[in-house]
């Protein structure tokens, strides 16, 4: 494999020669662990004060002590992770999102965890899948998430729309674009437009929108992660675009959304994540429901997005098989359980839903997620020029909407202009640095 230019940000990824920064023996005798996370809401951090205070105290040889991270942006995060290694101060133990565990195992920041989750029957194929990077194991996740299509109830009638139907939905009879696309049209009116696509304008465009291309008959990249040239830029692919755009063209969607759009009844219906289900539970002030994730009327394909924050274990480690007795314990049913009890997010363990903290799951909106997850999910594309395509295709995206939004139409030539792009600039990231 070839080595990155220094010049580049992402060839700090390229280190091959790690030291943790906070772990080792010290004077106590014990092997103290370093772990590395974005900071969560309260909740979350509350937990795992509790839980690594229980932990320390069962092993006096293993003390595990954790930084969470605030990620200011989409990028802030694995800046820090980049700037760590060139200076060989990782931690033992790093959380990464799904989509980046590609990225750091081909560019060695990460060992195989196969030694220590030889049997991961119990675990969603999806969030194996996703972990998973050349036939091995290299991070794993107690949570997962999903995007489904949310519906304010009370808005929705009074536009004439069928809510009953909706609420009849099943996995096997979602609603399709077509049908997504009349209830916009139907449900924008001089208070509050029909639909939310536009999760962010940085991961959350290509995590939220794959489904869209995929159902399609094209995905971003490759299934071997190796090209995205007749994936992104496809015409398979530039017809979704299409769609999409014209969503914001005809001011069905709006290209910059208010925090909270949906809440806000803003909108009449959004793309949205499952981690909507608890805000929408503590703080909506009306009638909504959820159905599953819309599909193409040209293949009826149904798919759904999933993936989340993995833990893994960092190249330069001095002691990874505790940390991987470390990580045995954190992936346990019980505290996957308690642990997506209090982020509020589906558990990558099947076992976990048995547990009485994960009650609210077994039926009702965040039961439909799991039910996506179980069956329609399919992870981002697992290339180490992952990170090279999210940046570049969120970058078109935004191109492409707000050149929508300006002319009030979709310029199909324009999609292919700025897709060409995007696969140009992966096939120079993977040929450069990643083929054979």
């Amino acid at each position: 494999m070839k080595k990155r230019s220094p010049a580049l940000v992402l060839a700090l990824f390229m280190a091959l020669s790690l030291t943790a920064c906070g772990g080792g023996a010290e004077d106590d005798g014990a092997v103290h662990l370093t772990i590395w996370q974005p900071t969560d809401k309260e909740a979350v951090e509350n937990w795992w004060v509790e839980k690594l205070d229980e932990w320390n105290s069962a092993h006096p040889g293993i003390q595990v002590s954790r930084e969470a991270i605030d990620r200011s942006d989409s990028y802030a995060y694995d800046n820090k992770i980049a700037t760590a290694v060139t200076s060989k101060q990782l931690p033992d133990i790093l959380f990464v999102d799904g989509p980046q565990v590609s990225y750091y195992a081909a560019n060695k920041v990460t060992i195989p965890l196969d030694a220590y989750f030889p049997d991961t029957s119990d675990f969603a194929r999806s969030t194996i899948a996703q972990c998973t990077y050349d036939g091995q194991l290299y991070a794993i996740s107690a949570s997962e998430s999903s995007v489904a299509f949310y519906y304010n109830k009370e808005m929705l009638r009074e536009c004439g729309v069928d809510v009953e139907d909706l609420d009849a939905r099943t996995i096997d009879n979602p609603i399709t674009w077509s049908e997504m696309l009349d209830i916009a049209e139907k449900c924008t009116t001089g208070s509050y437009v029909g639909t939310h696509i536009v999760m962010d304008h940085g991961e959350g465009l290509p995590y939220a929108l794959e489904p869209m291309y995929i159902s399609n008959g094209r995905d971003y990249i490759s299934a071997d992660g190796t090209t995205a040239d007749t994936y992104v830029n496809s015409a398979e692919a530039v017809e979704t675009t299409a769609f999409l755009a014209g969503l914001i063209a005809d001011g069905y969607a709006n290209v910059d959304p208010i925090t909270d759009e949906f809440l806000n009844k803003a909108c009449a219906t959004m793309l949205g994540g499952s981690w909507e289900v608890a805000t929408l539970e503590a703080s909506a002030g009306f009638d909504w429901g959820v159905t599953y994730y819309p599909v193409s009327d040209e293949t009826g394909a149904a798919v759904s997005p999933c993936g989340d924050w993995s833990a893994a274990i960092t190249k330069g480690c001095e002691y990874p098989d505790e940390a991987g007795q470390f990580l045995q314990w954190l992936m346990s049913t019980d505290n996957v359980a308690t642990y997506c009890a209090a982020v509020a997010k589906p558990a990558t363990r099947a076992s976990a839903y048995d547990h009485e903290s994960m009650a609210a799951y077994k039926e009702g909106p965040r039961a439909l997620f799991v039910e996506q997850l179980q069956n329609t999910a399919v992870p981002r594309p697992r290339s180490p020029s992952y990170a090279t395509f999210s940046a570049d295709y969120a970058e078109a995206m935004t191109n492409i909407l707000a050149e929508a939004a300006s002319n009030h139409s979709v310029d199909r030539a324009y999609i292919q202009e700025e897709f060409n792009r995007v696969s140009d600039s992966f096939t120079e990231d993977y040929t450069s640095y990643y083929a054979e």
